[in-house]
């Protein structure tokens, strides 16, 4: 195959993480790679497949099952020049390694008056709707992006998974980086990626994945695909949505946000994690204070609810947020 046809070749979101891995291992001898299973068995998941074999055990370690080490460990090697990636098996776990990710990770630059950088990633799979249960269907984000010194991504196709990746591995301050699972090997939004700096997606950029001029969905991960179904139920209406999809949660492009308000004058905001603190109602209260002129209906979200997710599909269905739930959310401000 000429490297034409192998760059036309269209692949899928979990292909695109693992490219911006390889290449950027490849570019950054200092690159290190932490996590459970990441080496021998190429991850849960198989993400970092084959790293191991081409880099060896020096840069892809296997850690134990302590998610404090992994990162603590990440900590100390990024305080002595490495870049790291740590993987968390589930982000759900996350939360084992909490102290060093606010506590250590986030605080050093601000603590060492801006003499000491944490270049390093901490990423994992994320989110519901695979019947993974409480313990394997999280979306935690708003703990990090209430942590200052973390940047917080969340990439939905698999040119925004290579691109926000390579830039996150480039960052040198900490970045929290959400993997949506459900998206990892899906076939129907496969997208022909770049290479090298061309695929690069710098952090705090959102993207306008559907234009329209009544109303704006704001939105990032597995509901960006909810989001863009709903605008098509909403067309066949006759009402044009506009979807922005955020992938960077920290930095926030508040002024994408607002040119969209700009034209639709309503904002319905979609996640998947809990209501309650959710980063939904961070976004619903920036565009109330700095839109609040330019918005005709009051400001919306649909999220979770604020239950642990079931594992039984009907509840599981229940409790998660519904191209339906858009599409009813987004009529009722529309008519408003």
């Amino acid at each position: 195959m000429s490297a034409a046809a192998e760059a036309a070749v269209k692949k899928n979101y979990l292909t695109g993480l693992k490219e911006a891995m390889y290449e950027e291992m490849e570019r950054n001898p200092d690159l290190i790679c932490l996590g459970e299973d990441i080496g021998l068995l190429g991850g849960a998941f198989g993400v970092t497949d084959g790293l191991m074999d081409k880099y060896g055990k020096e840069r892809v370690i296997d850690m134990p099952i302590a998610e404090a080490a992994i990162i603590g460990a990440g900590v100390g090697m990024a305080l002595n020049g490495k870049t790291v990636m740590c993987e968390m098996q589930f982000i759900d776990f996350i939360s084992c390694g909490f102290d060093q990710i606010v506590n250590m990770a986030a605080t050093f630059h601000y603590r060492s008056a801006g003499e000491v950088s944490i270049p390093m990633v901490i990423r994992g799979p994320a989110g519901g709707y695979g019947g993974g249960a409480l313990y394997h269907s999280q979306m935690n984000e708003a703990w990090f992006c209430n942590s200052p010194g973390l940047k917080v991504v969340c990439p939905s196709n698999p040119i925004d998974a290579k691109g926000l990746l390579t830039a996150a591995l480039r960052d040198p301050n900490p970045v929290v980086f959400y993997e949506i699972k459900e998206l990892y090997r899906n076939r129907k939004m496969e997208q022909e990626l770049e290479t090298g700096d061309d695929c690069i997606i710098p952090l705090g950029v959102a993207r306008i994945a559907e234009v329209g001029s009544d109303i704006t969905i704001v939105t990032y991960g597995n509901p960006v695909h909810f989001s863009l179904k709903a605008a098509e139920k909403l067309k066949a209406q006759g009402y044009s949505a506009e979807v922005i999809d955020l992938r960077s949660l920290v930095p926030l492009d508040e002024d994408t946000i607002l040119e969209s308000l700009s034209k639709t004058n309503r904002l319905l905001v979609v996640n998947e994690a809990p209501m309650t603190c959710g980063f939904a109602g961070e976004v619903m209260a920036r565009m109330g204070r700095k839109g609040f002129e330019l918005l005709d209906a009051p400001p919306a979200r649909v999220t979770r609810t604020d239950t642990p997710v079931p594992w039984a599909k009907p509840l599981e269905s229940t409790v998660l947020p519904s191209v339906d739930d858009i599409v009813n959310s987004a009529l009722e401000l529309i008519r408003y």
